[in-house]
């Protein structure tokens, strides 16, 4: 049952559409999405090889409607990095920013990934994503996906806004801010969004959003492009944030957004001297996703900050020994060492009283003169970039920690259909299990 102060809004603002848009809130179908990793070699035909041919989500390039019990969170695919599971509209987002290759891009409200790892598919490897979660826990999660899908170029923080923004005033090519909302566009999915929802709270929300873009505006460079995406219909969320970014910041203009399948905005919605048609919203009566709302910035004038740091990595030797033992290619990029552990960073940031929880992607750790090597990087290499490989049809076993036969010695990638899952170390034709404990399917 949705709430009477709900529903007399959304009467007001859809008129005769209302009757199907409250069908498809209560009764109407829920689509699930993937997105199929680019940075991954072949990943479209190894998955559709599995799943047969699929219904491309219109606004994102590599975005597929799927079922789950062809293909599920569980598969080794999804373990490997190969896809990742999303509700379809929100797929639009990053779609919307334009991001190009060398971009330095923040993900601000990052948990639990789905836009920061788009946008390092976007990135290709170049460039720099920098991808922040307020709530710790959400946090570790966060960077458990950055590496899931084998992201070499980012870094994962757990800071407020305002404090990333004391820090990195202007340094931002692009800005993801995909705010914390009151979750209307969930009803579908999430009933109990139902019961907490209030007119209190969508206001509430608003506020929120504001202070949070107050923040990102500070790490804009100019030129810079910023999208603010909410999965909510409130426009006191919407376009009335919208509306209290051009009235306080002159410098900031709306951008038109171009995708398929997506509707227009509508200015009337909101009280404005300004023309907010340009923003977009995804309705569940009109598309096949849940409700979503896009604006595109961009911010006029300025220059752009450097916020680098040098790190000395002492231990960089013991893993170019692995390297050149283990390997077939040569990881470019500056390694630096935390502790035991050498990361891979493409760009040396200044992370100086900031809390990282991932500073780069993880190289392994050095233990009294040798390398172990760290999960992250097995899934972030292809299977030719290794010397030696290790094929199973039971990636099931070695996700439960269970060792495997095998004629071969030394660290070996556990491959599953050319697809790098995990490591093991063989000797005495055995292969020792190195699939991370807390990973693990037991």
């Amino acid at each position: 049952m949705l709430p009477l102060e709900f529903e007399n809004r959304m009467k007001n603002m859809l008129g005769s559409e209302y009757a199907d848009f409250a069908y498809a809130i209560e009764n109407g179908a829920v689509y699930s999405g993937i997105r199929i990793n680019p940075l991954k070699k072949n990943s479209y035909e190894i998955v559709t090889e599995l799943t047969g041919k699929l219904e491309r989500i219109k606004w994102c390039e590599n975005g597929y409607y799927i079922d789950k019990s062809v293909l599920s969170g569980k598969h080794p695919y999804h373990m490997g990095g190969l896809v990742y599971f999303q509700e379809p509209s929100a797929m639009s987002t990053v779609e919307a920013l334009g991001i190009e290759n060398g971009d330095f891009v923040l993900d601000l409200c990052a948990a639990p990934g789905g836009k920061a790892t788009h946008a390092a598919e976007k990135l290709g490897g170049t460039g720099l994503l920098v991808a922040n979660e307020i709530i710790p826990k959400r946090a570790a999660v966060l960077a458990e996906n950055i590496q899931r899908m084998g992201i070499k170029n980012a870094v994962v923080t757990n800071e407020s806004p305002e404090r990333l923004a004391q820090k990195y005033g202007g340094f931002f090519d692009k800005i993801i801010v995909d705010a914390p909302c009151s979750g209307e566009g969930m009803f579908k999915k999430e009933p109990k969004a139902i019961e907490e929802w209030s007119e209190t709270h969508t206001s509430s929300c608003a506020v929120r959003q504001k202070h949070i873009l107050d923040s990102a505006l500070r790490m804009l460079r100019g030129g810079g492009k910023l999208v603010y995406s909410t999965c909510t219909f409130a426009p006191c969320e919407n376009e009335g944030v919208v509306d209290y970014i051009l009235k306080k910041y002159p410098y900031m203009r709306l951008l038109p957004i171009e995708l398929d399948g997506v509707s227009d905005g509508n200015g009337k919605w909101c009280e404005s001297e300004f023309d907010l048609s340009m923003t977009k919203r995804i309705f569940p009566h009109r598309s096949k996703g849940e409700g979503h709302f896009i604006a595109l910035f961009e911010k006029t004038g300025g220059q752009k900050n450097i916020c680098k740091k040098h790190y000395d990595c002492q231990n960089e030797d013991i893993f170019r020994q692995f390297e050149h033992e283990s390997l077939n290619t040569h990881l470019h990029g500056e390694i630096v060492g935390f502790g035991d552990r050498l990361y891979l960073i493409p760009y040396e940031l200044d992370v100086d009283k900031i809390k990282v929880v991932l500073p780069g992607l993880m190289l392994g750790t050095c233990k009294k003169g040798r390398f172990e090597p760290a999960h992250s990087l097995c899934v972030a290499l292809e299977s030719s970039d290794f010397k030696i490989t290790e094929d199973t049809r039971e990636p099931e076993k070695f996700y439960r920690g269970e060792t495997l036969a095998s004629d071969k010695k030394g660290w070996c990638a556990v491959l599953y259909n050319n697809c790098p899952i995990g490591w093991g170390k063989a000797s005495d034709g055995v292969l020792k299990n190195h699939f991370p404990k807390y990973l693990r399917q037991i």
